[in-house]
């Protein structure tokens, strides 16, 4: 099983939010269907499913590892660069 190596530089504990929302989304006039949260930087994005995909976008731009959802009652982490669930 392939196993995540960012986690470890992930801070502790995770960066508080910088957006209630996608602020992509709005500025674009679109809906997020999910949000995700930026472990690096507290960057919001909205998933893949959503029209803009700023999650994955904030990864490709920024670099950025890990996010973890956004949605409450949900507490999964993706590692885009290693492609496993942390």
């Amino acid at each position: 099983m392939k196993q995540c190596t960012h986690a470890d530089a992930l801070p502790h504990p995770d960066p508080q939010p910088l957006s209630e929302t996608c602020l992509e989304c709005l500025a674009d006039g679109s809906h997020p269907v999910q949000l995700r949260l930026c472990l690096t930087c507290g960057h919001v994005g909205c998933c893949d499913t959503s029209p803009g995909q700023h999650a994955t976008k904030h990864h490709k731009d920024s670099g950025h590892p890990i996010m973890r959802t956004h949605e409450p009652g949900e507490e999964w982490r993706w590692c885009f660069v290693d492609h496993v669930l942390v």
